[in-house]
């Protein structure tokens, strides 16, 4: 059973690390009622929880929760030592502090930018971080500290996500003028140019030069001609000169 409990945890974190970036340490936001659940189990949140998650873990409470702690007295005087165990994370109540649940949901307003989880055992929170997205919620069940599946807001942002759905549309307008700038856009009426196709050689320069006949290649041409000319006159003189001869 342990076995199969961490690998749907060590699943759920590979959801969390590639689609919303959470990195070690991992900061995990405690509020009240999860300290009080865990002392009444017996749990060891420090050394059970990082080999539950698979890595570092930041534990870390705010001073709203300390306050909502020491304002219920001796109920919850074991709950409170806990939770001053942990770093203190600034709000934005220090003047006037809320509740543990309205300041937890505070810290992971405008898209959880420092990639809190939330270990609660309230109902009521635990419903309002499932309406927003990329925030882990841990929470306590027989004993047993459990890591809540990614929530359907968490999944239908991942989804939006791959479907490029999410850049507002002045980012979008923004990308348009980027694009006209470096030239990337068509612009209207302007004709595509047509992209040179690499060719073979031309099939014209592949034929075979013709050897020229040179004025020294046709010398010698003539200069025969010329003494074979000569040689029948002089072949013909010659037997012109033989019958007078002979008539003598």
């Amino acid at each position: 059973m342990k076995v199969t409990r961490q690998k749907h945890a060590k699943k759920i974190m590979g959801f969390y690390k590639h689609k919303f970036h959470f990195r070690e340490p991992l900061q995990v936001l405690l509020d009240g009622t999860f300290c009080q659940a865990a002392l009444r189990n017996k749990i060891q949140i420090r050394e059970q929880l990082p080999g539950y998650l698979g890595g570092a873990v930041q534990f870390c409470t705010t001073r709203c929760v300390l306050k909502e702690l020491e304002s219920l007295g001796k109920a919850l005087y074991g709950a409170k030592l806990i939770a001053q165990r942990f770093e203190v994370r600034n709000c934005s109540h220090r003047k006037d502090p809320v509740s543990g649940l309205a300041c937890l949901l505070s810290m992971v307003e405008e898209g959880n930018p420092h990639h809190f989880f939330i270990a609660t055992q309230d109902q009521d929170l635990a419903n309002k971080v499932k309406k927003k997205a990329g925030i882990p919620l841990l929470f306590i069940i027989q004993n047993t500290m459990v890591l809540d599946k990614p929530s359907p807001k968490s999944l239908a942002f991942v989804q939006k996500l791959q479907m490029n759905q999410l850049v507002p549309e002045h980012q979008k307008q923004s990308i348009v003028e980027l694009k006209e700038k470096e030239g990337l856009v068509k612009q209207k009426g302007e004709k595509r140019r047509k992209r040179k196709r690499a060719g073979g050689p031309n099939p014209l320069s592949c034929l075979k030069k013709k050897k020229k006949k040179t004025q020294e290649g046709q010398e010698p041409s003539a200069e025969k001609k010329k003494r074979r000319k000569r040689k029948r006159i002089r072949v013909k003189a010659e037997a012109v000169q033989s019958v007078q001869n002979e008539e003598k």
